[in-house]
C-alpha cells in the first residue's frame, strides 16, 4: 500500500533529490501527445474513484497541482496514490491499443449510477471497470450525479440561483 507515483508520472519543480514541499505538480503533458488523455480525463476519472480532483492547471496548463492538507491520513493520501497508478494502467491499456483511444474509461469519466445500471451501455469495456474501478469501493461509493459538462462553457456562464431568506425558511 501506499505505492509511489515515482516512475508512473512527472513530478515537476522537485529538488535536488527529487523531494517536493507540500504541493507537488505531475505533469500530465506527455500522456495527451501520446494518447490524447488530458487532465480533464483523468481529474473526471478520479470522481468514478471517489476522490475530488486536485487543482487542475495551474499554475502549469495540462497538470494536476497536488496539495495533501495536513489533515489527511496517511490512508486517504494511499487511496489517491492506489486511484493514480490504477489510471496509469488505464492509460497504458490506450497505449498497448487494449483500449480504444477515443471510447474509454477516461474519456467517458465520469459514471452515473443510472448510466451503469441503466438498460443502455454503449461502451467496450464492463461496467464494473467503470464503476468500480478498484474492490474497495463496492463498499463504499460516491456516485456522481452527472456527466461532464462543457468546462469551458461553465466557467464563463456560472449561474447560482440561491432561493431569498423567506422562502427557504418557508420551505423548512
Amino acid at each position: 500500500h501506499g505505492e509511489s507515483l515515482e516512475g508512473e508520472f512527472e513530478v515537476l519543480f522537485t529538488g535536488n533529490k527529487g523531494t517536493v514541499a507540500h504541493e507537488f505538480i505531475i505533469d500530465l503533458r506527455p500522456f495527451k501527445d501520446a494518447v490524447g488523455v488530458d487532465a480533464v480525463d483523468i481529474a473526471k476519472r478520479l470522481i468514478d474513484y471517489s476522490l475530488h480532483a486536485p487543482t487542475m492547471s495551474w499554475p502549469v496548463a495540462g497538470t494536476l497541482m497536488c496539495e495533501p492538507t495536513e489533515s489527511e491520513s496517511k490512508a486517504e493520501l494511499d487511496r489517491f496514490c492506489d486511484a493514480m497508478l490504477s489510471i496509469r494502467e488505464e492509460i497504458r491499456e490506450i497505449e498497448q491499443g487494449k483500449a480504444d483511444k477515443n471510447n474509454n474509461v477516461l474519456k467517458n469519466a465520469p459514471h452515473t449510477m443510472q448510466e451503469v445500471i441503466g438498460d443502455k451501455w454503449d461502451h467496450p469495456y464492463p461496467r464494473d471497470k467503470a464503476a468500480y474501478p478498484v474492490e474497495s469501493l463496492r463498499s463504499r461509493k460516491f456516485w456522481p450525479t452527472i456527466k461532464r459538462i462543457d468546462d469551458v462553457y461553465g466557467d464563463k456562464n456560472l449561474v447560482i440561483t440561491l432561493p431569498l431568506a423567506n422562502k427557504a425558511k418557508a420551505t423548512v
